[in-house]
């Protein structure tokens, strides 16, 4: 699920009541993961100011009042903040969270939010790049790395705390100015937008062929979807926004075709819901989630 989990339709400002109940209730009914997103600033024209709070300070709230559920950003910034204090955040999370964390990282695609900064928009292509290898090194002990420009790390102070596991799970959001092979090479993963079947399928074997390559495992591919369930089971599909008005039949369908093409995990966004939230997160539990179990 996406957070917050509450219909706001008509504002790009969601109201952020009941968000801890609907989280806990969320993990409660058996569901895999809360995605919570990086907006540093409300852009109106962007249309939509996610769940408002600061990612890493929202998910220690929520780290201690769940058990189970994986809690993930989708995705923060990365030109935007410095790499270390990235690392240092999100490997806190992981290990009060005993390895719950999984980290989107993307390049940002709000221009206002770069001046804002006194960052360049133009090269955060570069930057997103260069605070990725910065990331990754962060679990070294006593990490080094030259020629950065975030800064030198020559080994005479580590970055701390460590990652609960051996590393912090990095997804990597759309292409984030980078080629599909860099992506597929550095990335654990890729989070795609919505598209039609056809286009996501040519996306994923395009990715997945350049597995071999880099790896001997393969990785997982995920993508949000907005959906507004109906109460009646049989009702038609209908087109909205990076989603579907549909009745639950159509959406076990169509999710069993995302399953078919390769897409691993969905991560459903409930902006444009138009039926009350908790009903429709006990109809997803009990008609939907039973259909993609796994142990």
């Amino acid at each position: 699920m996406v957070v917050p989990i509450e219909e706001y339709a008509n504002t790009t400002v969601p109201s952020m009541r009941q968000h801890l109940e609907r989280v806990e209730l969320a993990e409660q009914l058996g569901f895999k993961a809360v995605w919570v997103r990086d907006v540093p600033m409300h852009v109106p024209t962007f249309g939509d100011a996610g769940q408002t709070y600061d990612p890493f300070t929202y998910l220690g709230y929520l780290a201690g009042r769940t058990k189970d559920i994986a809690l993930g950003v989708a995705s923060i910034a990365l030109p935007l903040r410095h790499p270390l204090h990235v690392a240092k955040s999100a490997a806190t999370l992981d290990q009060l969270t005993e390895g719950r964390i999984i980290l989107g990282v993307a390049s940002g695609d709000r221009y206002e939010e770069y001046p804002a900064m006194g960052k360049d928009y133009a090269s955060r292509g570069t930057a997103f790049r260069e605070a990725f290898k910065y990331i990754r090194q962060a679990p070294n002990d006593f990490p080094k790395m030259e020629n950065n420009p975030y800064g030198e790390l020559n080994g005479t102070g580590d970055i701390l705390p460590k990652p609960y596991g051996h590393k912090i799970p990095l997804l990597i959001t759309g292409h984030s100015q980078q080629t599909t092979e860099w992506v597929a090479a550095n990335g654990d993963g890729w989070m795609y937008y919505p598209r039609n079947l056809y286009m996501q399928e040519h996306n994923i074997i395009e990715w997945r062929a350049l597995m071999p390559k880099v790896q001997k495992y393969d990785k997982p591919f995920m993508q949000p979807l907005y959906v507004d369930l109906q109460r009646d089971d049989d009702f038609k599909p209908v087109g909205i926004h990076l989603g579907i008005r549909t009745g639950m039949h159509y959406l076990v369908e169509y999710l069993s075709q995302l399953q078919a093409i390769g897409v691993n995990h969905v991560a459903i966004n409930l902006r444009f819901n138009t039926n009350k939230i908790e009903d429709t997160l006990e109809s997803l539990a009990n008609k939907l989630l039973s259909q993609f179990h796994t142990a």
